[in-house]
């Protein structure tokens, strides 16, 4: 039988060693995942794409939570978590191997095949990787732990984008990005100057292929225990169970009404991510200069993270945090809407707007760790699926980023940002209300732990 093993079996030398490893995980995580903020406009110019083709980068990648998030978690049951994770990294490698054909071809359906098999291994990845670095220390300091992944998940965020244009992208393309703008190329130059454009993408993403499998073997003979969750809850359950007869996760409003917040608040965040660099470009900004917005946001977001660390649960409880990060993310996508003047800022001249788009990356930082506790309290032995039901609720990050698209092509950039404003509209409710909500009879509203 597979050993395995919760927290209390570790000792300090082996939970910082296991610490270690999955923050490098996370690293690995946030490198692939973020640089979808700069692949969108690189397809979009060397596909010839609209601005809704281009965002199924987005949900290429990220549909792989909605649709794997539970098949990953019965993965991970039968094979264990460092198998499981083995298996996770072979996949993402096959994925980054599927570029290869996609760019000799030019086809970007092939690229989207690519994207999602990257995406269905990263979602056994984060299947494994929350509950494990939850499980390896004191469950009071779970938060604290989870929010040093995020600073190392959205560090790997801020180099990625940087290191995949200074691998695939030339000084000299600016001329060609204008002489593209023009429309005055003809097609035969056109078609093999997108071509050799597009082949660029060969070489790091077969070495990606390679990282990836070789991680992945690592993972499997490393020193890194494996983990029971189901173990680790076992009691809390069974005492939960106890105390509620509900049959169904549906009768649990709190949760339904978190997995739609949670499934909101990742598309904002993405959306804020993934389409800077376009917005960026609608300023006569190229993408050569456009590629360093992506890292503001995410740099935002560390600060953010630092500042959970620091101030919860000392100063400021988790739920007041949220709160107050939802409001405050809904007065900054106002101000990315409004906002018209231009600015100098870190030595870069653009329309103030832009710098609201950054800035949503601070209070971005705090709403999932505030979403998802106040949404999976209580659940007794529902909580295995429940959580399953929460991951699924990441396909905010495939559907969110297609919707702008949609939106940018029938209206502008711009104006595309209104979708925004009824995500945090509801991000709000859910913190002062929603997560209260203990029957579908609006009469009972359970108090919350404030």
């Amino acid at each position: 039988m597979r050993e395995s093993i919760g927290f209390q079996k570790f000792d300090k030398r082996a939970t910082r060693k296991a610490i270690a490893l999955v923050g490098m995980m996370f690293f690995i995580f946030g490198f692939v995942s973020w640089v979808n903020a700069i692949l969108i406009p690189y397809f979009k110019i060397a596909c010839e794409l609209t601005h809704f083709q281009a965002y199924f980068v987005a949900f290429a990648f990220y549909i792989a939570y909605f649709l794997l998030s539970v098949p990953s978690a019965f993965l991970l049951k039968k094979v264990g978590y460092k198998r499981g994770i083995m298996y996770g990294f072979f996949g993402m490698s096959i994925g980054a191997l599927i570029f290869i054909p996609a760019a000799l071809t030019r086809t970007y359906g092939v690229f989207l095949c690519g994207l999602f098999a990257i995406g269905a291994g990263l979602t056994v990845l984060q299947s494994a990787a929350n509950p494990y670095i939850t499980i390896i220390g004191p469950i009071e300091s779970a938060a604290k732990r989870l929010s040093i992944m995020g600073i190392c998940n959205k560090f790997a965020g801020i180099i990625s984008p940087l290191i995949f244009a200074a691998v695939v992208l030339k000084v000299t393309d600016a001329d060609m990005f204008a002489l593209l703008d023009s429309g005055t190329w003809d097609e035969a130059g056109k078609n093999e100057w997108l071509d050799g454009l597009i082949r660029r993408v060969i070489l790091p993403y077969a070495v990606l292929a390679v990282l990836l499998f070789l991680v992945g073997l690592f993972i499997r003979y490393s020193v890194l225990p494996d983990i029971n969750p189901e173990e680790e809850n076992t009691k809390e359950e069974e005492s939960n169970a106890l105390q509620d007869k509900r049959t169904s996760i549906f009768q649990f409003p709190y949760l339904i009404l978190g997995a739609v917040a949670l499934f909101l608040h990742v598309g904002t965040q993405v959306v804020a991510i993934d389409t800077i660099i376009g917005y960026a470009g609608s300023m006569k900004i190229d993408l050569l200069e456009a590629k360093v917005f992506p890292s503001y946001t995410l740099t935002a977001t560390i600060i953010g993270y630092i500042a959970g660390i620091i101030l919860i649960p000392a100063y400021v409880s988790q739920t007041n945090a949220l709160r107050v990060c939802c409001i405050l993310g809904l007065l900054l996508a106002l101000g990315v809407i409004f906002a018209d003047a231009e600015v100098s800022v870190l030595g870069r001249q653009a329309n103030l707007s832009i710098w609201f788009l950054c800035a949503l990356g601070f209070p971005n930082a705090l709403v999932y760790a505030g979403i998802w506790p106040l949404s999976i309290r209580g659940l007794g032995k529902f909580t295995k699926i429940g959580s399953s039901f929460l991951v699924m609720g990441l396909c905010g990050n495939a559907i969110m980023p297609v919707l702008y698209g949609y939106l940018a092509d029938m209206f502008d950039v711009r104006q595309a940002y209104w979708i925004l404003i009824p995500c945090y509209v509801y991000l709000i409710f859910f913190a002062a209300y929603g997560h209260k909500i203990n029957s579908w009879s609006i009469s009972k509203v359970k108090d919350s732990n404030d």
